[in-house]
């Protein structure tokens, strides 16, 4: 990895970790505030999915069965406490997320894990490779969850007494 210590490239994109999910808490809690659309719920996995670049440089490439395995993890068991603490509420024939207390302690609680397994995971393979691994299961995750909310908004839009989003 070119002249960077690893030791220092570890701690960086721990604290990177950390800064990135205070900002989702700080940004979540102000986007209850605004009626959710269709474009507030894909636009965060499209514009993630610019990510899969990295895997043009061949540091971060590894097997395909593991990344369909990372995703997996991200689409079942990851995404699982957002999608419990994710609620809509109707308020002025629109549709806005409720804030959820508890919203906060889950992501810091997935950070936890990711970084517990980071830990384990950069044991076996190299500091690349384990970025795309957990970008892709990060991204299995944040894609379960935000179909989960497409589902929930079309099922409460489809009712009719709401008034039509952009």
């Amino acid at each position: 990895m070119g002249n960077i210590n690893p030791s220092l490239l570890h701690i960086g994109s721990t604290l990177g970790a950390l800064f990135m999910a205070l900002m989702v808490i700080f940004i979540r809690l102000k986007a209850s505030a605004r009626p959710v659309t269709i474009r507030k719920i894909w636009i965060p996995p499209l514009g993630m999915s610019t990510g899969f670049a990295m895997f043009a440089a061949p540091a971060v490439r590894f097997p395909l069965w593991w990344a369909a395995v990372a995703f997996l993890i991200g689409w079942f068991i990851f995404a699982y406490p957002l999608i419990r603490s994710t609620h809509f509420e109707q308020r002025d024939g629109q549709i806005y997320a409720q804030r959820s207390k508890s919203f906060a302690f889950i992501l810091l609680g997935l950070l936890l894990v990711r970084t517990l397994l980071h830990e384990f995971i950069n044991r076996y393979v190299s500091i690349p490779q384990s970025g795309g691994l957990f970008f892709i299961l990060a991204f299995g995750m944040i894609v379960h969850w935000r179909f989960f909310m497409f589902k929930r908004y079309k099922a409460m839009t489809s009712s009719g007494s709401l008034l039509p989003q952009p």
